[in-house]
């Protein structure tokens, strides 16, 4: 095993107490993930998303929210998962990210909402190693939940920090 591999695995019990806490659970896919609930603002129905020439297919573009603009990310897009057909259990769930010098509001679409969960530092793992072709940066780590995972997201690394400057600049 590798000296970084080792350090890796080394999680102290203080670094999963960090990531114990409440979560707002959503769906993808048919899989389970979740955010802390302290990075969420709100959870809104579907909205008219206005598109934005030239963006990444990820993000659908930008809706208004009381006067308020806020850019709007399809996480399935994001995760290069099929596209899905928004339906009535499709939500926004607006999210605060933050950035080197600012924070910025973003809208992401999920599939449904489900539940907070308060989740305890016992039942978090760290992020599984699946070689250097996969990006696990995002995932904070995997909570073993009623037979199931829910894997929990670093929100501020779904999208980089230049993808939030180049964003926040647009609107």
């Amino acid at each position: 095993m590798s000296e970084a591999a080792a350090i890796k695995d080394e999680v102290t019990p203080g670094q999963m107490r960090d990531k114990a806490g409440k979560y707002l659970t959503f769906s993808l896919a048919g899989e389970d993930y979740g955010i802390a609930i302290l990075k969420v603002k709100e959870i809104i129905g579907m909205l008219p998303i206005t598109p934005v020439p030239q963006a990444p297919d990820f993000l659908k573009g930008v809706i208004n929210l009381r006067g308020r603009v806020i850019p709007v990310t399809d996480l399935r897009l994001k995760f290069g998962m099929e596209p899905l057909d928004y339906n009535e259990r499709t939500c926004i769930i607006v999210v605060e990210i933050s950035g080197k010098e600012t924070n910025v509001l973003m809208g992401v679409v999920v599939d449904s909402v489900s539940e907070v969960l308060n989740i305890k530092a016992e039942d978090i793992q760290d992020t599984p190693e699946f070689g250097t072709q996969v990006n696990t940066e995002y995932i904070q780590g995997i909570a073993k939940m009623d037979g199931g995972v829910k894997i929990l997201l670093d929100i501020d690394k779904v999208l980089s920090i230049e993808e939030i400057t180049d964003l926040s600049s647009t609107f």
